[in-house]
């Protein structure tokens, strides 16, 4: 058991130390980034703000080379040490000596889950706003509530919210929508009722319309107007809508099943956020199997030689195993696979891979 704490000791502070590290690369980068986006002119405390927003979810991306690092630095460090030859000596495995570090990666993953990930939701929904108002982008959003699918069309001097209660996957073809135009005051001007809405190119076509100009009319009913088809001017495209969503970051975990459930309810099919909401769940094996692929390469002593080598074939099979893992969560996204499917798979089978690297190499 002191073993132990003493092997996740030193595995927790291998991994501050390349968290530090990283943490003291990336920032300056991202500050020169957020430089370029916003421009010199908004002065320097805005640019730290935006780069300080951005890095925890740079740093949760990177989380499994961090461990991947921290698993090599924690076991070259004992062989340089000959404290893996006296751990070997006294009769225990290899498997049972990365056992400490992979607990540690599991609990690693558990707290990025439950306190890193509703922080990374909350920095990037405020990084995204704050790079909005820096930049001067067109306002625009997307909502999805229990009464159904809100969005927001147009410039400073004139907006239009729009609810609909029903649509479908992209959020062009709108169900019983309705429009309420404002000018940049925040008086309702006029108010549009449809059976149906289909956005086009720059335009949506409205069917089985009735429209009340509410703007000084002193009877709004009296004065509406019934159309067969009307077409409405928008600023809004498919593609804008979609990621107007934003990225299932920006949803906290504990959230996102009732998200996920808003999105079915509106006509979306939420393939991402399904994806997204399994990925994460699965996050904690994936570190583990960081931890288990590192100790396989590297649990040798120094003096056999191809440290360098081992330590690179470690590296470009945690590299690899991340990319799979990538493809199959667009393999999830698109809907070619199932989202449990793509999540959990990679990380079980590159454990079991190392497993038996570990066991044939260390205790075969």
């Amino acid at each position: 058991m002191i073993l132990d704490l003493y092997i996740a000791r030193r595995f927790l502070v291998a991994f501050g130390i390349v968290l530090a590290v990283f943490v003291a690369i990336l920032l300056p980068i991202d500050m020169a980034d957020q430089l370029r986006r916003v421009g010199a002119d908004q002065g320097f405390s805005a640019v730290l703000q935006l780069a300080l927003l951005n890095l925890p979810r740079s740093l949760t991306g990177l989380m499994p080379l961090f461990v991947m690092l921290a698993t090599l630095v924690l076991f070259l460090g004992l062989a340089r040490t000959s404290e893996l030859v006296v751990v070997r000596a006294a009769g225990r495995s290899a498997l049972r000596s990365a056992s400490a570090p992979v607990m540690v990666a599991l609990l690693i993953g558990a707290l990025s889950l439950l306190v890193l990930n509703p922080l990374v939701a909350a920095t990037a929904r405020q990084y995204d706003l704050t790079l909005a108002r820096l930049s001067g982008l067109e306002s625009r959003s997307v909502s999805v509530t229990g009464e159904g699918l809100w969005l927001r069309q147009g410039v400073e001097s004139e907006q239009t919210v729009i609810r609909a209660s029903a649509t479908n996957s992209d959020g062009t073809h709108l169900f019983d929508a309705s429009f309420f135009t404002f000018d940049d005051a925040g008086l309702l001007l006029e108010r549009l009722d449809a059976r149906e809405a289909l956005l086009e190119r720059e335009a949506w076509t409205l069917t089985d319309v009735k429209r009340w100009p509410l703007a000084g009319s002193s009877n709004a009913e009296a004065d509406a107007v019934h159309f067969a088809t009307l077409i409405l001017p928008s600023t809004l495209t498919a593609e804008q809508i979609r990621d107007s969503f934003g990225d299932p970051e920006t949803v906290p975990i504990f959230e996102l099943p009732g998200f996920i459930r808003q999105l079915n309810e509106a006509g979306f099919a939420a393939l991402q956020h399904r994806t997204w909401f399994q990925m994460q769940l699965s996050s904690p094996l994936l570190l583990a199997a960081m931890v288990l692929i590192g100790a396989g390469f590297t649990m040798r002593h120094t003096r056999f030689g191809k440290t360098g080598v081992m330590v690179l074939l470690s590296i470009l099979f945690g590299f690899g195993v991340v990319f799979i893992r990538r493809f199959a969560e667009v393999l999830g996204e698109t809907g070619q696979v199932a989202a449990a499917l793509v999540a959990w798979t990679p990380p079980i089978a590159a454990i079991l891979l190392a497993l038996g690297f570990l066991l044939h190499t260390e205790d075969g």
